[in-house]
């Protein structure tokens, strides 16, 4: 599945980008606000810390940097 950038002119919806789909290929579309109001963001979190729980499993081992083969040079550590 593919997450694709687009907005809507007041008439169609328009892709960011090119994308080659055959005609027929089901798609989703979800709708974005323009701003979230700061109250908003607070009910997102919520959502997001139930995905990051089932992303993981219960016996999920502990990684340790040094098993990094190859480090992000882009990676800012905090």
């Amino acid at each position: 599945m593919n997450a694709i950038l687009a907005h809507f002119d007041g008439k169609q919806i328009r892709l960011d980008e090119p994308l080659n789909i055959e005609p027929g290929t089901k798609l989703i579309i979800t709708i974005l606000p323009k701003q979230l109001e700061i109250n908003e963001l607070d009910d997102w979190t919520p959502l997001a810390m139930v995905g990051l729980e089932n992303a993981y499993g219960e016996n999920e081992p502990e990684y340790s940097l040094d098993l990094i083969k190859q480090a992000n040079p882009d990676y800012e550590r905090r």
